[in-house]
């Protein structure tokens, strides 16, 4: 298949196989891509959606569009030894990097499932908390993936969303700008995969504010639902109750 780029002038946004193969070819520089271009804090950033997902010490817990695992592997180590976590991903690339990773005893407390956000492969109120980081952005259809998040959740269980955020400050937003439309693709150019990462800009540019987010999970069942931003605007996190 051959590479294609996702420029800001394109019509139509990329299909589900299209980003599928993406991931599949970013998936060995993708922990090193996403140290650089957040500058270390990325980790952080998933220890707060931890903390604001609330899993249960022992409890059931998915982490959708898990990448190389790092959400699934922090949930793990909250919810301990009685604990249980499912990485799901759509990347095949993604989950076996994900599954290098991990270790003992961490092996034995997460499952990697290769499936679709939206289509979920697991029954009704299956989780006490679910996640998600950096993925919801390339979904084709949010809507649908907040249906599914809701349906496998457990009543009055969380689910948080952390992702890129289009922020209002004229500023912050000039400078996000730049950074993904340069800076980003330089760096795609020099691991030789810049086609892939020019990708990032017109996602975030297709990619519904948080206000929107929250009108959009509440329509699919959501009780609750705020959100959330860091990094003075960045990055927002989308916390919602079953």
């Amino acid at each position: 298949m051959a590479n294609k780029s996702y420029s800001n002038d394109d019509a139509e946004a990329p299909t589900a196989q299209d980003i599928q193969a993406l991931f599949n070819r970013i998936a060995p520089v993708y922990d090193r891509v996403n140290g650089l271009m957040s500058w270390g804090r990325h980790l952080a950033w998933k220890k707060i959606a931890v903390d604001w997902a609330t899993p249960p010490e022992g409890g059931y817990v998915l982490d959708v569009c898990c990448g190389t695992g790092d959400l699934a592997r922090l949930l793990a180590r909250r919810t301990g030894p009685r604990g249980k976590v499912v990485g799901l991903d759509f990347s095949e690339q993604m989950l076996e990097y994900a599954r290098r990773k991990t270790y003992e005893p961490l092996q034995r407390q997460i499952d990697w499932v290769q499936g679709d956000a939206l289509a979920l492969p697991f029954g009704d109120q299956t989780f006490d908390a679910t996640t998600m980081s950096f993925g919801l952005r390339n979904l084709t259809d949010i809507a649908k993936a907040f249906q599914e998040l809701h349906r496998v959740l457990k009543p009055r269980a969380k689910a948080v969303i952390l992702d890129l955020n289009r922020t209002d400050n004229p500023s912050q937003e000039h400078f996000q700008q730049w950074y993904l439309t340069t800076v980003v693709p330089q760096l795609g150019r020099w691991l030789k995969l810049e086609a892939e990462y020019t990708y990032i800009a017109p996602s975030l540019e297709r990619f519904p504010k948080g206000a929107e987010q929250i009108q959009i999970a509440l329509r699919q069942g959501f009780k609750r639902a705020i959100h959330r931003t860091v990094e003075q605007g960045a990055i927002g996190f989308l916390i919602v109750e079953a």
